[in-house]
């Protein structure tokens, strides 16, 4: 099984991991370098981010061979970032267009898929921000940007829920349930409907 576990920074995803399956945790993206610039190159930005998370879902494929399990903190599939980030006007439709191009290549080439399973949590953003205060272990710079995706995430995933159901669960479950393989690589008709049901 791979299972995705969602929702903005500081809404427990990480610790919701590691208390129910630390061995099974595929890390969130952490710092990285040599990103090509947003603007000046947003082409080479986002394949560089499409293959980001290709790698992600490869290392989640791996484990789950590895273990039976793969628990990623935050989706491997993670266009709906760009795509937020885009509805609140920190990115230009140039930038989402060609994130959507990058990713839909990863798609065609099996390269990258859906998950088994998608739990998506709500939390209110002054809890979040209580959170974060407390946790020494990350800094959080971006908790404020976060909060202000929070209603297009849980779009994002209202929508993903359409195209695919039965896959998305909103609120993190005491336990893990009982989940089945389904298929993680539906064709590009289902990535084009799920680009499409977006608001634009």
């Amino acid at each position: 099984m791979i299972v995705v576990i969602e929702g903005i920074s500081a809404s427990g995803k990480s610790t919701w991991c590691n208390a129910h399956g630390a061995d099974h945790t595929i890390p969130e993206t952490g710092p990285v370098q040599n990103v090509p610039c947003e603007q000046s190159d947003p082409q080479g930005a986002a394949a560089y981010w499409a293959g980001r998370n290709v790698l992600r879902w490869q290392t989640a494929l791996a484990m789950e061979q590895r273990t039976g399990l793969a628990l990623c903190d935050t989706d491997p599939l993670k266009l709906h970032y760009t795509w937020c980030l885009w509805q609140i006007g920190e990115v230009t439709e140039q930038q989402w267009q060609l994130s959507v191009q990058a990713v839909r290549a990863t798609i065609e080439g099996r390269k990258i898929g859906f998950a088994d399973a998608y739990f998506v949590k709500t939390i209110d953003p002054d809890l979040a921000r209580a959170q974060a205060r407390v946790d020494m272990t990350r800094r959080r710079q971006k908790l404020d940007l976060h909060v202000r995706l929070q209603p297009a995430l849980l779009k994002w995933y209202e929508v993903l829920d359409k195209v695919l159901p039965d896959r998305v669960q909103f609120g993190f479950p005491d336990e893990l349930p009982t989940m089945h393989e389904l298929n993680r690589y539906p064709g590009l008709a289902v990535f084009d409907d799920l680009i499409a049901a977006l608001p634009a």
